[in-house]
């Protein structure tokens, strides 16, 4: 149990490192100050591809959980869960905007920065209130067996980005991280 709520208190720690840094280029994009668009795409293409497969798998193992425990609970992950799909439809998005700027396909500034503002500040309270009203709960009521399916829910392998071996893909992204963030 303690090690899956460390994993999820670690993994909201990365999402929003890569948050800030998003938020960073975003502002250097505002400002016409050469923004990194291959290092903007990166960043929400790992948001969008390991939380849907690996973090939201667990997290909903765990919701279902929470809510036989705590059946009151029912409204806020209701809640959570359609802020997952926002959040997926937002971050999808806010990758075509970016690639459409890579590609030098004219794109209205307005719109990428709207796009990437909604992505941010959603993202940020999803992470926010999860960390708040429901990792706590988990830990509090959650059995063995609850976490046992919590960890069964989603498939072997290595985080792509944060595991000991990034990815190709993710290489310079990782570089940027420990320069912006040497903890890491």
């Amino acid at each position: 149990m303690s090690d899956s709520i460390a994993l999820w208190h670690a993994e909201h720690r990365h999402f929003a490192r890569l948050l800030d840094l998003l938020e960073q280029q975003v502002v250097a994009f505002h400002a016409d100050d050469g923004p990194n668009y291959e290092l903007m795409l990166d960043v929400v293409s790992y948001l969008r591809y390991f939380p849907d497969r690996y973090h939201h798998r667990r997290e909903d193992v765990a919701f279902a959980c929470l809510v036989k425990r705590d059946p009151g609970l029912k409204p806020l992950i209701a809640q959570m869960l359609q802020e997952h799909r926002v959040i997926a439809a937002a971050g999808t998005e806010l990758l075509s905007y970016l690639q459409q700027v890579i590609d030098d396909v004219v794109t209205e500034r307005a719109k990428v920065e709207a796009a990437a503002a909604t992505y941010l500040v959603y993202y940020r309270r999803h992470l926010a209130l999860e960390d708040r009203d429901l990792v706590p709960r988990a830990e509090q009521l959650l059995t063995a067996q609850d976490w046992e399916a919590v960890v069964a829910a989603t498939p072997a392998g290595p985080d792509p980005l944060f595991g000991e071996d990034a990815e190709q893909r993710y290489r310079e992204l990782r570089r940027q991280i420990a320069l912006a963030a040497p903890e890491l």
